[in-house]
């Protein structure tokens, strides 16, 4: 089995080290960027199977990262994640092309559902089996 690539997004360092850490201890290979266009560079030189990105960064914001990416490489599912516990900002996100959100405080056990449900979502055939932690 080749090793996923998620490439995470957030301008909180420790967000960016805990769902790293969180995802490296199930297999995958992660690389974790401050914003948007660090994100564009690295999409730009390797596609990633899976972006998590927050919404809310400085340069470039998660909705113009995902906007971009949609454009760039439509394939590549995008998981949004916010502290905006406001259902009107997830469904602009899934309106624009996100394929699910997530919501901060992160609790593990309630993302294996996310994970999940990206499996066969691409033709790069995602086999996400992230367990809850």
């Amino acid at each position: 089995m080749d090793v996923e690539n998620i490439l995470v997004v957030d301008d909180e360092e420790a967000i960016r080290e805990v769902v790293s850490t969180m995802l490296e201890s199930k297999g995958y290979h992660c690389t974790a960027v401050s914003n948007g266009r660090a994100a564009q560079d690295h999409v730009k030189r390797t596609t990633p199977d899976l972006v998590l990105s927050d919404m809310i960064m400085p340069e470039m914001d998660g909705i113009k990262l995902l906007e971009w990416l949609r454009q760039y490489d439509p394939e590549v599912p995008v998981i949004m994640v916010t502290a905006i516990h406001d259902i009107s900002t997830a469904l602009e996100a899934i309106r624009r092309g996100a394929y699910d959100y997530i919501l901060k405080p992160f609790e593990g056990h309630r993302h294996s559902r996310h994970f999940h449900r990206v499996r066969g979502y691409t033709p790069r055939s995602l086999r996400l089996h992230l367990e809850a932690v």
